[in-house]
């Protein structure tokens, strides 16, 4: 399987708040074998949004969209993904329901839009908050919000899956740039990916999609690089 995630918000944009949600996905994601082919920060603009999704609709299997949900000036993502299907904002009546079913809450209490998804979604319900997700075709709309993004995820997260794999991370304590004949002969001999982290030490991330290639690729390794002490 595989996805494309938009996060959208000015503020992601600017730096005022740190795009938690797109690393975590990514994380989920890869845990459940799905391949994540590209990730896009948009501002909150429905044209941007619109056709960002329309794009990534066409090319993947899924597209997961995290952002601002509900009826506020500078929550336009539901706008955005609804006009990338040609659609329209309405009152979808399982909101409706959901909403006066909260502990404190009633739809009619709540400002105007908020119950408003685009034409003929299915409705995500928000364990954590009161704006509604929606899931058009094969576009997955999350809350902004971390931990309604995470709570909604969660209530979906089997619907993505994808060939699990086996990581193993080799630490070298060795200049990366020292390292390429070694790793170019490591991707000839074994059915893996090899990712290169410097920082320290230099990490060696081994992929493959079964668990004996992987550690039979990284023991080749480690026999032929110097191991921080």
């Amino acid at each position: 399987m595989r996805v494309g995630i938009v996060t959208v918000g000015d503020e992601l944009l600017s730096g005022d708040t740190e795009n938690t949600n797109a690393t975590w996905l990514c994380d989920r994601l890869d845990a459940r074998g799905v391949e994540v082919r590209r990730v896009t920060t948009l501002p909150d603009d429905v044209a941007d949004i619109a056709r960002t999704v329309n794009e990534y609709y066409a090319e993947y299997d899924a597209v997961i969209v995290t952002g601002g949900l509900g009826p506020t000036h500078d929550d336009r993502t539901m706008e955005g993904v609804a006009a990338a299907f040609g659609r329209e904002l309405v009152e979808h009546p399982d909101a409706v329901e959901w909403l006066d079913g909260q502990d404190g809450y009633s739809a009619a209490d709540l400002a105007d839009g908020t119950a408003h998804l685009p034409a003929g979604a299915r409705l995500l319900e928000n364990d954590s908050g009161v704006a509604p997700g929606a899931v058009v075709e094969t576009v997955y709309v999350l809350p902004g919000v971390p931990a309604e993004m995470r709570a909604m995820f969660e209530r979906i997260a089997d619907e993505f899956s994808g060939t699990p794999r086996h990581v193993v991370t080799v630490e070298v304590d060795e200049p990366e740039s020292a390292l390429i004949d070694r790793l170019e002969e490591l991707r000839d001999r074994f059915d893996v990916t090899v990712g290169s982290y410097p920082g320290e030490t230099v990490r060696i991330k081994l992929t493959a999609e079964e668990v004996a290639t992987a550690e039979e690729a990284a023991g080749w390794l480690r026999e032929r690089v110097q191991s921080p002490a």
